[in-house]
């Protein structure tokens, strides 16, 4: 059976000199037959994860297993057998070749692995028909409805019937007419001996999933007591990267800001001390930490949600800061 296991994941990349990491010290397992759901804001790392599982890009740290394959530690023609073979890729705006008919789109992957045209020609024409498009074989994209297109998607994909199947915001440009039929396909995909992973931010595809990963911290925390942390000098208080759940207010001591820049060093931001606050952006937004904070020297800090830091300080101190964050 093939399962999915993710362990210690974590995926950087640059942003104009500064470390982004979309993805920290990520676990997660699916199993064989399930379908999982990655939610999350725009930049919360969906799409990263996804190409991280297609064997697109290499993590920093961390491994992805799918069946008895390491794919993190993949190189040269086992890394080229994966991508053909055990991973089918959905993308967001169908990636349909215009002057190719339907069933040239879904042939076109097993020519490029040498199956032999007729051979290839009645698989492109069964896995149309498994998708419901059996009586459009010879028509092109631009005389497809964009639910069409999606299915013509899904049918490619699934060419070489890989064990796991990635889509990228499936429903992105459909109507909820030809949404309804490609919700009903992707669940039907999900079966023993394959594992569905889709990226999306369309809510309507809850219902479906066996296992959802919430790629983004939600923007207000619910009811928590604020907490009273003592750190040591150096030590972390959050890290650049990493989710978001409270903002702090210095009590005693002097807390530290650092980006962390790719060629290894840190930029200073801020010095802050006792009566300042700081990490509000992250958990008011549902945004991983733009920035590393730590203790410079002993430092007690109390830690508030979101809805209670708003209650300490005031919406319009809060707009203040933001305004003076962006400009």
């Amino acid at each position: 059976m093939t399962d999915v296991d993710i362990t210690d994941l974590t995926i950087t990349y640059d942003s104009g000199g500064y470390v982004v990491r979309p993805i920290h010290h990520l676990d997660l397992h699916v199993g064989s037959g399930e379908l999982a759901l990655l939610l999350g804001a725009s930049g919360s790392g969906k799409t990263t994860l996804l190409s991280a599982l297609a064997a697109i890009l290499r993590p920093a740290m961390g491994t992805i297993r799918v069946g008895d394959v390491e794919v993190t530690g993949l190189r040269g023609a086992a890394l080229t057998e994966y991508r053909r073979h055990r991973v089918g890729v959905v993308f967001q705006t169908f990636n349909l070749v215009p002057s190719l008919t339907a069933r040239d789109n879904v042939q076109a992957p097993l020519w490029a692995a040498g199956m032999p045209g007729r051979q290839a020609r009645a698989r492109a024409e069964q896995l149309l028909d498994r998708v419901g498009l059996g009586e459009r074989l010879g028509h092109r994209p631009g005389d497809l409805s964009g639910g069409q297109q999606q299915r013509v998607a899904i049918a490619r994909a699934l060419a070489h019937d890989p064990p796991l199947l990635l889509a990228d915001e499936p429903t992105a440009h459909l109507d909820y007419i030809q949404v309804e039929g490609v919700l009903g396909l992707l669940r039907q995909l999900a079966q023993p001996g394959r594992v569905v992973v889709v990226a999306t931010h369309d809510e309507r595809l809850l219902p479906l999933a066996d296992r959802i990963v919430q790629l983004s911290a939600p923007a207000v925390g619910g009811p928590r007591p604020p907490e009273r942390l003592e750190y040591e000098p150096g030590q972390l208080v959050f890290e650049q990267g990493a989710s978001s759940d409270l903002v702090y207010t210095i009590e005693d001591g002097e807390i530290q800001i650092v980006r962390q820049r790719t060629d290894g060093t840190e930029e200073p931001v801020a010095l802050l001390g006792p009566g300042r606050y700081f990490g509000e952006l992250g958990p008011l937004f549902g945004l991983r930490r733009s920035a590393t904070a730590r203790a410079v020297k002993h430092a007690v800090v109390t830690g508030y949600t979101p809805r209670d830091f708003r209650d300490l300080v005031g919406s319009g101190r809060i707009a203040e800061t933001i305004k003076q964050a962006s400009t």
